[in-house]
């Protein structure tokens, strides 16, 4: 193996472990659509910085060969993991660079293309916090085009990233959406004799495809609205399991799209629906149910058996819990600190996070095996070393679930109290998904008037 392809494997696996210990789901959608082999751009929508091409490197089985704007390759922390990857310099004028220089990277990237690699590439150019998809660049277009003059015919995947609760630790989630290839043949008989209408005609096409694989609002606030009215449907519709990833996205797609069209027409009406949504929120929010909770029934065996198997869980978890907060409390500090002076952007949270916790986690692991070897010799080391990764995955889980016992504890001690309080919610629900389906954002054909 080579030392390039060794290092980009190391790269791959350490960006596995960190978006694992992160967030806490990520999808891969239709990964069937990237071939396995050949010439292949893909081209994603970039929301979460360095985070994005973290998520396709993790993701995609085939070695992805990044293209990353030159400033982040002076980055002490990011800079030398994109040398280890081979990543492709892109000089940007925004960043005072002379864009004559791109000619280098256009023909590294088709270099990589005539080898049969596969690139990635983030049209936008730049990496920005809303939910939506900003004009694309021709960068995409020009090189597989340049390509495909070259004698290169390369795949144009699309990619939508879809995030929820980006930036939280464990809370965050993500879906990684691939779309079927964008059609380039008709551009590239084009491009001999009007190029710039070719790269613009394949830059709209791509364009609209990454828009087909992503749920576009103006905020993240709407998308988590929208997330609440999704499980409120479901569970009112008897859909409370776990839905596939793709069929979700389709569905809030849709319904974003429909509530578009229905606010030009409607505006009041749809503002009364936000205000409506938004107060289900915050009552089922500080009810501390969640919508599967809702309606249960609370027998006596269901509690005790709930009560005794949680606080079994956690008492035997604590020692070891205890053990991995107190190893890890220091580098969790500062990589926070750190990632907030190091990031100039709310977006490029995560990845100061991680980007830190890679240089800080080691370096504290170091000083404190080093105190335990000073404390009590070569045993109380190796003890460290033995204990030091499960103790911090089982500090993890040891949280998760003190918090969703609070959550649920909270949730019934106001059921013990106020059994209406629940009935109301329940009515409420009731209330806003037929409200929202005689607006006709829930149908999958938009009814033609509000």
């Amino acid at each position: 193996m080579s030392d390039s392809g060794m290092g980009y494997r190391l790269v791959r696996a350490v960006a596995a472990v960190l978006l694992w210990l992160f967030y806490r789901r990520i999808d891969l959608s239709h990964a069937e659509r990237i071939p396995g082999h050949g010439p292949v751009v893909i081209a994603a929508n970039h929301h979460n910085a360095l985070v994005d091409a973290m998520l396709i490197v993790a993701s995609v089985p085939r070695r992805i060969t990044p293209l990353a704007k030159a400033p982040l390759f002076r980055h002490p922390l990011i800079g030398p993991f994109l040398t280890l990857v081979g990543a492709v310099r892109v000089y940007r004028r925004v960043d005072g660079a002379d864009p004559r220089e791109n000619a280098a990277m256009f023909a590294a990237a088709v270099g990589a293309l005539r080898a049969g690699g596969a690139l990635l590439i983030f049209p936008e150019g730049t990496s920005q916090p809303r939910p939506t998809l900003m004009p694309l660049r021709t960068g995409a277009a020009r090189i597989v085009l340049s390509a495909a003059a070259d004698g290169v015919r390369a795949t144009l995947v699309p990619v939508g990233l879809v995030f929820d609760e980006p930036g939280t630790f464990r809370a965050a989630s993500a879906l990684v959406s691939v779309g079927a290839p964008v059609s380039a043949d008709d551009a590239a008989r084009q491009y001999a004799e009007a190029p710039e209408a070719a790269v613009r005609a394949l830059t709209d096409r791509l364009a609209d495809a990454i828009r087909a694989q992503i749920v576009e609002a103006e905020d993240h606030h709407t998308l988590e609205l929208l997330a609440t009215l999704e499980r409120a449907w479901r569970h009112e519709r008897g859909e409370p399991g776990r839905v596939e990833p793709e069929l979700s996205l389709a569905w809030r797609r849709d319904v974003m799209r429909t509530a578009r069209a229905l606010a030009e027409r409607a505006p009041g009406r749809v503002a009364a629906f936000r205000r409506h949504l938004e107060r289900y929120a915050g009552r089922l929010r500080e009810s501390g149910l969640s919508d599967g909770q809702l309606g249960q029934r609370y027998t006596v065996r269901l509690v005790t058996r709930y009560t005794l198997s949680n606080v079994l869980n956690l008492v035997v978890m604590l020692p070891l819990a205890l053990l991995g907060m107190v190893v890890h409390a220091a580098p969790y500090a500062l990589t926070d600190l750190v990632a907030r002076r190091l990031m100039d952007t709310a977006e490029e949270e995560a990845t100061g996070k991680m980007a830190a916790g890679l240089v800080l986690y080691p370096l504290g692991w170091i000083i404190e095996g080093w105190l335990a070897w000073r404390w009590g010799g070569g045993r109380a080391l190796g003890v460290f070393a033995l204990l030091l990764v499960p103790a911090g995955l089982v500090a993890l889980a040891w949280r998760e679930r003190l918090d969703r016992v609070r959550r649920q504890a909270r949730a019934f001690g106001r059921f013990l109290v106020d059994r209406r309080a629940e009935h109301g919610l329940l009515a409420e629900r009731r209330a806003l998904v037929e409200e929202a389906e005689a607006l006709g954002a829930l149908s999958g054909r938009p009814q033609a008037s509000a």
